[in-house]
Formats: C-alpha cells, structure tokens, sequence
C-alpha cells in the first residue's frame, strides 16, 4: 500500500440544526486519484472544504502526510501542500493570468521583483503539467477551460502536493474534460495526490483509482474503481437499486411555441454576438443550441429571456411578438410563459446571502399568493417554498437557511423549483454548450 497522504477521522460538522457530515472517515494514498461521489448535497464539499481549511470541524481529527494537523485557516492548509479548485472559480476577473497568480503571494522589495520570479516559475509548471495559457491573458477573455487551469496553476505554484478538484467537469464541454482529464494523469504521474469530487459516475470509473461514496452526510463505501461498477456505485449513492436506462416514448412535437426570426445582438462594444439566427421550438420539443463556449449562445438566452435588447429581428412566444422596437422585458417575458435557468446559479439565478424562501420568490414576488393589502405574507412564502423545496428534493427541506449553505446542485435545484412549480408555458436554460 502507498503511504497515506490524506485521512480524516470521524468528522462532524453542522451548520445550526443541520448535519453537512456525520462521522466521516477517509484516506486517501499518496500519488492517485481518489474520486469522492455522493448525490447533490450528500456532503462531500463541505467535507474538502473542511480540509482545506475553510470551514472547521466540530469534531474529528485530520492527518496530512501522516502527521495530525488542525486547519484553522485556508493559509494552514496551502502551506501544509494542500490545494483546491474551486466549483465556483475564485479569479478576479479583471486581473490577468499572471496577477490572479501572484496575488497573496508577493514578496521581495517590490511587486516587479515577484512578478518576474512569477513568470519564471509558471512557464516551468506549464511546461511540466501541460498547462499552457497565456500569462498575459485578462481572465474575463479566456474560456472557463482555461480559466480551470489557471485555478490549478495558482495552486500548484503554492506549492500544493494534495489538489482537490470540487465538480470539475460542471462548467466544461467534453473536450475540455477529456484535456483535464490528461493534466490530472500527467499530475498523479508526477507523484501528485488528487482527490475528484463528483457525482458522474462515466468521470469516476475514467480516471481514478478509488473511489468513495457519502450519502446523505454519511460515508457509505470504499472501493477499488477497478473492482466495482456504475451500477453499484449508483446504487451505494442513492441507497437503492438505479435504472440505468429510461424507456421514453417518441416525441410528439405540436405547434411552435416560440419562433425566433433573423435575430441580431451586439454587445455594449460594439461586438456582434449574436447574427441572423432563426429557428423554431414547438410545444412538447427539446431544442438543443451546440456551440464552443464564447461563440453566442449566452448572449441569445439572455436576448431571448428579455435580459438585453437586441438590434434587429422578431421573437414571437405565446402569440406575442417582440421586436428591437417593440421591446419585452424579463418581467414581461415571464407573464408570455417564459422561464429561465440561468447558466451562472450564483451570479444570475440567486442572491447567495438570501434565505431559500426570499430566492424560491425572485422575480415572481408580486404574485397575490405572496402578499396582503399591506405588506408581504412571509408565512405563506415560507410554506410554498418548503413545498417546492420537498417537490424538488432540496436537501436540507429548510425555507430558512441562508442559501450560501446549501450544496452547490442544491442550489441549482432552488432555482429549478422556482421555475418550474408555475408550469410554465417555456423554459431556457444555459449549461455548458447547450440550452433547451
């Protein structure tokens, strides 16, 4: 067996009433690739997250290279060699490659001396781990692939043996998997420890070596990857035998539900984003929009979700038309039957410091269910959301929670509940290279 490079023993952790981790032990060994998979809020950041020294324990001990340690900060953490990937990217947008890098770290008399000594180092780790990007590159330009590696650049130049990845592949097109998927092979070759959160199973079985399960804030499992299967890590995930297919019957499309004609948008400088584009959705069809990031199909959600305006063509939904002159908003949208799953859960679909119940009424606040003659009806708010939170299977069922505290697929489920409990006539949605 090779040396253990991460265990954690009986961790507890919970946030008010709610238990994110309930006796959890793990050990992961030096120089592979350990896979931690669980359902959405099955608890497996919270646990990575204890590790790397963002939250704390309330109880439990963890090991680093065989030594007991306690994180009491992210600094204890990295400077032990542990580093992390955030779900949601922590880049400043504005600030090129180099400078996301540097930042925090600088020393010497000034910061052209810890720039230069930057640079030297990162085009080494590119060269070594097949990363290359362009240092000089503003975040904001580059895709989210690159911008996924310029996330495991910064931790690799910190020094990080131990890199946990959380839901790398949520934001990436299968392309851009298949290339990280290279990079984490050349890492555990180099002698790197990574440890892969996820819950897709095809990601597991492709690339580590063991694998973990957690389920409902619990460890379940351990295995071999090479000595089990989807179908039993399914079933160790949910607790209960998985249909692995789902028997459809054929679609049977009937009029057009949303008609989008010669459709132009271009951006505040001046870039056409979106040009002549047309097609049809009819009602019980999925449409699907393919694309390479970065070539416009955000920018047509937005357009046709009534977030922007655009310069020429017509949309028609609903027996409405809507044209650059004759302009619907989002409100007005939502009134026609659109909804909308925006591609961003953080930035566009949540106020993260918001309770559940104050998001499950984002833009649908003025509904008469929600509100009095006077003032709104917070106990009928709180009552429809832990409806919808039970319909949807948010975990923890707490209207109340802060929504920062939720899992991140928790999250996405809020949103999702808000948009479809109202039945509505269309829904958009963005994911990584696709909306239907």
């Amino acid at each position: 067996m090779s040396p253990v490079a991460i265990e954690l023993t009986d961790i507890n952790k919970y946030f008010g009433n709610v238990c994110a981790n309930k006796d959890v032990s793990l050990k992961v060994e030096s120089g592979t690739i350990h896979g931690i998979i669980g359902e959405n809020g099955a608890g497996k950041s919270t646990l990575m997250s204890i590790l790397y020294g963002f939250y704390q324990a309330d109880s439990g001990a963890i090991a680093v290279q065989e030594k007991s340690t306690r994180f009491a900060v992210l600094h204890d953490a990295i400077d032990a060699g542990i580093g992390m990937v955030h779900q949601h990217f922590m880049l400043v947008d504005t600030f090129t490659v180099l400078e996301n890098v540097v930042l925090g770290t600088e020393t010497g008399f000034s910061l052209q001396q810890s720039m230069q000594k930057t640079e030297r180092e990162l085009q080494r780790l590119e060269k070594d781990y097949h990363l290359e990007v362009d240092i000089n590159a503003v975040i904001n330009t580059l895709p989210v692939g690159l911008q996924q590696r310029v996330e495991i650049l910064k931790a690799l130049y910190r020094g990080a043996d131990i890199l946990v990845l959380d839901e790398p592949t949520g934001v990436l097109t299968p392309q851009e998997a298949d290339h990280l998927f290279r990079i984490l092979n050349e890492l555990r070759e180099q002698g790197k420890t990574v440890i892969l959160i996820t819950h897709k199973l095809r990601e597991i079985m492709a690339i580590t070596d063991n694998v973990s399960v957690m389920r409902q804030g619990e460890m379940v499992a351990h295995r071999k990857t090479s000595e089990t299967d989807r179908e039993e890590l399914a079933e160790l995930m949910v607790g209960r035998k998985v249909l692995m297919q789902v028997d459809k019957a054929p679609a049977k499309p009937g009029s057009p539900m949303l008609t989008v004609k010669h459709l132009d948008y271009i951006d505040d400088f001046g870039v056409p984003r979106v040009k002549d584009v047309s097609f049809e959705v009819h009602c019980g069809e999925i449409v699907g929009i393919a694309g390479v990031s970065g070539n416009g199909q955000s920018e047509l959600m937005e357009v046709i979700t009534g977030i922007k305006p655009f310069q020429k063509g017509q949309i028609q939904i609903s027996g409405q038309t809507i044209t650059s002159t004759v302009r619907a908003d989002a409100a007005t949208m939502r009134r026609f039957g659109m909804a909308h799953v925006p591609e961003d859960r953080q930035r566009s679909g949540l106020v993260t410091s918001f309770s559940a119940n104050e998001n499950i009424i984002l833009g649908y606040h003025k509904n008469p269910s929600y509100n009095n003659f006077i003032e709104m009806d917070r106990e009928s708010i709180i009552q429809s959301c832990k409806k919808q939170m039970d319909h949807f299977d948010v975990r923890p069922n707490n209207p109340l929670l802060r929504t920062s505290l939720f899992s991140g697929g928790n999250q996405q489920k809020l949103v999702v509940a808000r948009e479809l409990e109202r039945d509505p006539a269309f829904i958009g949605g963005r994911s990584t290279n696709t909306w239907g």
